[in-house]
């Protein structure tokens, strides 16, 4: 540590995201990008930006962009805000709404970038431990909050909430924000954003890196009340305030637009997904039912980090976490049908 580090910065214990090494060969399923490309019209448009006009600055407030969500939402603009990828928007979103007398509540295992959001933004948090399922009691959120945030299916374990049990977090704090963090929603579970309407203090966070396979433009928004829109606008304007460049902005548009697209490649990962359970089923591994873009399995005869390690020796990454409950599990991102029966054939040579 330098002496020129301020005290905040000596006590940060930084996200550490999934490595993207330069392996030739790799089968890289560890950090839940999409394996299938991005809509061909979200390509063109991209394209298209890379002229004379990418010497202006982009429009502050994406207004095309808004509105494009807010319609295909059924929402309006202010209820849309939009940011440099969705880890931006919920780093606004802890800024803005989540910092109060009472604690944070979020689960024990669940997205690890939200410890080190509450660490930086001085926030007071509390783990609520998911059930011996892994999966969320609402019954256990019935305490003091000052907000509340959840993703939605949980990561890393890929497990969904329903509607009902979000509807009723909701209705237990309505005087506490609840921000539901939907990065994966699209591959499985309910999406809460029609409970808008009802709930003034719902914020639905949602990326095009996963299902609109954009990772590479970092494109992330919110939706919610306009309270709450207001709230993030005014952060992002104390931090950035162009933090969507023009290529990002079109290329998104492009993608709410190519719906056909869109359904296509969910339903190709989606039945990938299914085929992938199976094969570990037969290979004696425990998997977690998935809403997601991968799954949380695990095998009761060989440990988690023997296994990530026998897998990367074959030049196939996965995500594994040494912490408690979950260090025999393993993240596996659904990729093509040839990566998913690469891994299983290697998996079965590896567990014998």
């Amino acid at each position: 540590m330098s002496r020129l580090w301020s005290d905040l910065t000596r006590t940060l214990s930084p996200y550490v995201p999934g490595e993207q090494p330069q392996i030739a060969g790799l089968i890289k399923l560890n950090t839940n990008e999409s394996p299938l490309p991005p809509s061909p019209k979200a390509l063109a448009a991209v394209a298209a930006e890379a002229r004379d006009s990418l010497r202006l600055y982009p429009d502050p407030e994406a207004t095309a962009l808004r509105r494009a969500l807010a319609a295909y939402h059924g929402l309006e603009s202010a209820n849309v805000f939009v940011g440099n990828g969705s880890d931006e928007v919920l780093a606004h979103a802890f800024a803005a709404l989540l910092k109060h007398d009472a604690p944070l509540l979020f689960p024990d295992i669940s997205y690890s970038f939200y410890p080190v959001y509450s660490r930086l933004f001085g926030i007071e948090a509390e783990t609520i431990p998911l059930d011996e399922a892994f999966q969320v009691r609402v019954a256990d959120y019935r305490r003091p909050a000052g907000a509340i945030i959840l993703p939605n299916p949980n990561a890393p374990t890929g497990v969904a909430l329903p509607l009902a049990d979000i509807e009723t977090l909701l209705t237990d704090h309505p005087d506490a924000p609840v921000v539901i963090d939907e990065a994966y929603v699209d591959f499985g579970a309910e999406t809460a954003v029609p409970l808008i309407a009802k709930h003034d203090n719902l914020l639905v966070v949602r990326t095009f890196s996963k299902s609109r396979a954009l990772a590479g433009l970092r494109v992330g928004y919110a939706l919610g009340h306009p309270d709450l829109i207001a709230a993030l606008t005014r952060v992002k304007d104390s931090f950035n305030s162009y933090p969507l460049g023009r290529p990002a902005q079109a290329g998104a548009i492009a993608s709410v637009q190519d719906e056909g697209y869109f359904r296509q490649t969910l339903a190709t990962i989606i039945a990938t997904r299914a085929k992938l359970v199976e094969g570990l089923a037969a290979l004696g591994f425990e998997t977690l039912p998935s809403a997601a873009n991968f799954v949380f399995t695990r095998h009761p005869d060989h440990g988690g980090a023997a296994l990530a390690a026998a897998l990367r020796e074959r030049a196939i990454l996965v995500r594994r976490w040494d912490a408690p409950r979950i260090a025999d599990h393993l993240r596996i991102t659904v990729g093509t049908q040839e990566e998913t029966d690469s891994l299983r054939a290697a998996l079965a040579e590896i567990t014998g």
